[in-house]
């Protein structure tokens, strides 16, 4: 009996008292790592960290081979003028692309001056044949006929070399020494354009004179003629208009005659032939003294 109301004591105390009261604390005891598991886990982040950077490497490296092997097989700079077929046994000689060497401000301009050297050329290939046409109906203008062969074979290249190239050169480098050598070289051209147009006899040139010279002796031949003449004066037209343009943006670039004198002695000592010649020159002048 004593027992039962003891239980019964106890039950409404538990019911009065808070929950939380009840519920005995319970302490969690802290576990600190060891330094031996500190080093170890240590020197496994390590290893980690090395093997995904000798990954790296590697792919690195993989995609380097890959670079260096379509590199080989390609090259971008590779010579694309004149545009020749394939199986064709002589390769191209320059490399030109517009786009990728010259600023878009000379883009024109440049294009300008290789669409003349192209009518240049044509203009040449027209005289050639008005010679012909002309030593067909008079024999004695056999000489107008080869040199006109001769003014072909040579001035086409020489145009493109001596004038058009310089200019592409100094566009793309903005190099004040092939600017010069442009307007030197394009000079003699215009003057060469107008002696054309006009066209002396005895000269290879279906200029003017000879053209209206032919009139009342074979009016065909002389309306051919005719044709070339104005051909040569729309070419000094045309070279004068660009000379000026080319002019204009020279002016624009800050060069001078100071930096083609720099260009051109900073060419020269770093031109191999002439580093060669001048150790042998001086091998020899040791040798001798």
């Amino acid at each position: 009996m004593f027992f039962s109301s003891r239980q019964m004591q106890l039950r409404l105390f538990q019911q009065r008292s808070p929950v939380g009261a009840s519920q005995p604390a319970v302490l969690q005891p802290s576990v600190e790592p060891t330094p031996q598991a500190v080093a170890s886990a240590a020197q496994a982040g390590l290893l980690q960290q090395q093997e995904e950077l000798e990954r790296k490497a590697a792919e690195l490296d993989r995609k380097e081979r890959e670079l260096q092997n379509s590199a080989a097989g390609f090259n971008p700079r590779q010579n694309n003028w004149p545009p020749l077929p394939k199986q064709f046994p002589i390769k191209p000689c320059f490399y030109q692309d517009f786009a990728a060497d010259i600023p878009a401000d000379y883009q024109r301009t440049c294009k300008m001056l290789y669409y003349l050297w192209m009518f240049h050329s044509i203009t040449l290939l027209l005289n050639l044949l008005a010679c012909l046409a002309w030593f067909t109906v008079k024999t004695d203008r056999g000489v107008d006929f080869g040199l006109s062969i001769l003014w072909f074979i040579l001035f086409t290249p020489c145009a493109f070399l001596c004038w058009y190239r310089p200019i592409y050169k100094a566009f793309r480098s903005d190099s004040s020494f092939s600017f010069f050598v442009f307007f030197f070289v394009f000079f003699c051209q215009i003057a060469i354009y107008i002696i054309q147009a006009v066209g002396i006899p005895g000269w290879g040139d279906s200029g003017w004179i000879a053209a209206l010279s032919e009139i009342g002796y074979s009016l065909p031949v002389a309306i051919i003629m005719m044709v070339v003449a104005s051909f040569f004066t729309i070419c000094a037209v045309l070279a004068l208009i660009l000379l000026k343009q080319v002019h204009s943006l020279y002016r624009r670039t800050g060069a001078s005659f100071q930096r083609a004198q720099e260009e051109f002695s900073q060419g020269i000592l770093t031109n191999r032939n002439f580093q060669s010649a001048a150790s042998t020159a001086a091998q020899g002048a040791f040798r001798g003294n």
